[in-house]
């Protein structure tokens, strides 16, 4: 690599190849941290690959990240590693200029410049560091693949907001660092502001919630670090809300465009076209991830058609403004919480904020209402997956609908549109809070308020909470009397069948799910609520003593979630049959039926439908010799219930098979016996229970005999336990 050009080339050419390891990459003037697997993934790529770009947004450390892959790889090329920062080069035809001055590299030739810069690679082995190019990205790009078309000799490791788009390139994303690293990159930080700075018991949580509240971005935990010179960790994360004021430095070393958060930011909101800072700013309303779909129905308008916002977000994502992510349902996208606090200032610079919410807000109701209808499905699977990554921008449609009290009637509507989501789905705590606050608010939509009514009394009953379930539907039954709604009453009638059943009350559970099941059928209603009402029935027919009317009634809600690929409901379903199955002393039939049943509650996450399972499987595992493990069993339950209610429902009838299983355990184990063995099952979550049950060893037959519970007590059903918990 030549350095000059004068009457002696070649001499010149010499000289510079018998001078010490040439290079020009910055000493580093504090430690690395929390890089060492990308470290190790980025030299690995470039030794493998001529053109590497490593890809980030600004602040994520892609600068550091780079020179020190390009430290470590020096070894490997004679005529060195060299950076050469393009961030202050605004005029493209300067470009070729500012590569051969960072090489170090002068011609007085009066040739172009890139063919003399080319030449004078052309016998080189180097590698370099191309940073902060995207603003030149149409001129780097054909100058990078003239160079290694013309010396072969040379290596390119890029780092900037997009990758080239050139053949042969390889991009490697870089995120932002995970909470452990974040933690201790914040920490060295601060102990070179605070000598004597550390993370203790008393800050840990203020630190944990800092990094989080950055999204782990480096720039921005060095530069609230660096704010420690004056405040607290706690008085940093409190100011937090204003985070581009408070976050600015004073590193007079360091680029222009990382001395401030949003200065960092601000240079790729720069690099944006028009169209393109306009979806940066309509996307800060998602929280979380978000669709394609999603983003075209709320994002587009005159000024940004649907048919075009496709080719601006994939911009965007080149851009790494938006994040692209492969999930469980599909591509989704994402931005960071400082990239989408940036875009929201200037959603409401537009003052468009309030427009923009109430457009996301109408998207999940609607997919709100879409995921109900198909909840009884095939898709079931397919939704509960849905709105679980949904349920942050699910939570956004809520509050913004009750921030706004002529519109509390669309939170009412959402929040018992989601019923199946509380209750399918392990999530009665959070639906409850929802109900309830829809509910406080006034609302002119008598529908949406009673469908809110109904499953505020539906979910109470789960929790175990009787008084609060009366209130809820004997208030909804009156109003849907009132207003002739009698799809609301019908509903209404069946979850107070459901409170009777709970409350041991099997004449009255009866009489109001044989009524409820005629007003349903009276409507022309089916779905899961409807085949849940026949479960409900078929544990109050259980209760009274009659199994196989319980085991017909379940027979046929298996037949009709076959037909519709309904799965949810057919758990609870199972779950009868699989007591009736044990009562005639079928225990590997039972176990199989219970095995399904827990399968599909799990899948779901419907904490009560698991537990319930677990409970009965116990019985059975009992049943078949093995004491130590049913009692490991009990004790994994009884961990679970507090998640999800009074265990039993506090009820004499549900509670009697677990009296039952236990008392016979302590029995063949002793006190101490049961009690250590339970102590295990109470150090598994449902996860690891789960696995214990679906991969354990196989069982011996026979054992203590395989009856239903003995005559002097209720004839009960643990099924129904499991077909009340859904219902």
């Amino acid at each position: 690599m030549r350095r000059s050009r004068g009457p002696d080339p070649a001499a010149s050419q010499d000289r510079c190849r018998r001078s010490p390891a040439p290079g020009n990459l910055p000493a580093e003037l504090n430690r690395f941290v929390g890089r060492e697997d990308e470290l190790a993934a980025l030299t690995g790529m470039v030794a493998a690959a001529r053109l590497v770009t490593l890809t980030g947004m600004g602040g994520v450390g892609k600068t550091r990240l780079a020179t020190r892959a390009g430290r470590a790889l020096a070894d490997r090329f004679r005529d060195g590693v060299w950076l050469i920062e393009l961030s202050a080069v605004q005029e493209p035809h300067l470009l070729d200029h500012a590569v051969a001055e960072s090489l170090a590299l002068a011609d007085h030739s009066g040739r172009p410049a890139r063919e003399t810069l080319c030449d004078d690679l052309a016998d080189s082995e180097l590698l370099l560091v191309l940073d902060g190019y995207e603003h030149l990205v149409a001129e780097c790009a054909p100058l990078v693949a003239q160079l290694l078309r013309r010396a072969p000799g040379v290596r390119v490791l890029a780092a900037g907001r997009r990758p080239l788009g050139l053949p042969g390139e390889r991009t490697y994303p870089l995120l932002p660092l995970p909470d452990p690293a974040a933690g201790e990159l914040f920490a060295d930080r601060a102990g070179c502001v605070v000598p004597d700075f550390t993370v203790d018991e008393a800050n840990s949580a203020a630190v944990a919630e800092l990094c989080h509240r950055l999204d782990g971005i480096p720039l921005a935990l060095e530069l609230a670090a660096g704010r420690l010179r004056a405040l607290s960790v706690d008085q940093v994360l409190r100011r937090l809300d204003d985070r581009f004021r408070l976050l600015t430095g004073t590193d007079r070393d360091a680029l222009p465009r990382h001395q401030t958060l949003r200065t960092a930011i601000g240079w790729s909101h720069e690099l944006c076209t028009p169209q393109e800072r306009l979806l940066w700013a309509r996307l800060s309303v998602f929280a979380g991830q978000f669709d394609l779909e999603a983003a075209e129905y709320v994002c587009s308008g005159p000024d940004l058609p649907a048919d075009e916002l496709l080719e601006v977000l994939t911009e965007l994502v080149a851009q790494s403004v938006v994040v692209r992510e492969e999930t469980r349902v599909g591509v989704r996208y994402r931005m960071l919480d400082t990239v989408r606090a940036y875009g929201a200032d200037w959603l409401a610079a537009l003052e468009d904020t309030a427009r923009l919410r109430r457009r996301h807000r109408d998207w999940y109701v609607g997919l709100a209402t879409w995921c109900e209808l198909d909840w009884f499905g095939p898709r079931q699977d397919e939704v509960a997956a849905r709105l679980d990554v949904e349920l942050p921008n699910v939570r956004l449609a809520l509050e913004h609908s009750l921030e706004v009290p002529e519109e509390a009637y669309l939170g009412q509507f959402l929040a018992g549109t989601l019923w199946f989501f509380w209750v399918g789905c392990g999530r009665l705590s959070e639906g409850r809070h929802w109900l309830e606050r829809s509910l406080e608010m006034p609302a002119d939509h008598q529908d949406a308020r009673l469908k809110a009514l109904w499953v505020t009394g539906y979910v109470a009953v789960l929790q175990g909470d009787p008084a609060g379930a009366l209130l809820a539907l004997e208030q909804c039954r009156a109003e849907a009397e009132r207003a002739g709604n009698a799809r609301a009453a019908a509903y209404a009638q069946h979850r107070l069948g459901c409170l009777a059943l709970t409350g041991d009350d099997m004449p009255r559970a009866e009489t109001l799910l044989r009524a409820a099941l005629a007003a349903y059928r009276e409507i022309g209603e089916l779905n899961s609520n409807v085949l849940m009402a026949q479960i409900e029935l078929a544990m109050a027919v259980a209760f009274g003593g009659d199994l196989a009317a319980a085991e017909e009634l379940c027979a046929e809600v298996r037949e009709v979630c076959a037909d519709h690929g309904e799965r949810w409901a057919q758990a609870y379903a199972l779950y009868v049959l699989a007591y009736a199955a044990w009562t005639r002393g079928e225990l590997a039939g039972a176990r199989r039926l219970l095995t399904e049943c827990l399968l599909i509650n799990h899948a779901f996450h419907d904490l009560l439908g698991a537990v319930l399972a677990v409970e009965l499987l116990a019985l059975i595992t009992l049943d078949e010799g093995d004491a130590p493990e049913a009692a490991v069993l009990q004790g994994a339950a009884a961990r679970i219930w507090p998640s999800v209610g009074p265990p039993l429902f506090g009820s004499r009838y549900f509670n009697q098979p677990h009296a039952l299983c236990e008392r016979r355990a302590r029995g063949e184990l002793g006190d101490a016996g049961y009690e250590a063995a339970a102590r295990r099952g109470r150090a598994l979550d449902l996860d690891a229970a789960v696995a214990r049950i679906l991969g354990g060893l196989p069982r011996p037959r026979g054992g203590a005999g395989s009856r239903p519970p003995e005559s002097s007590e209720p004839a009960v059903s643990p099924a129904a336990n499991g077909g009340e918990t859904a219902g």
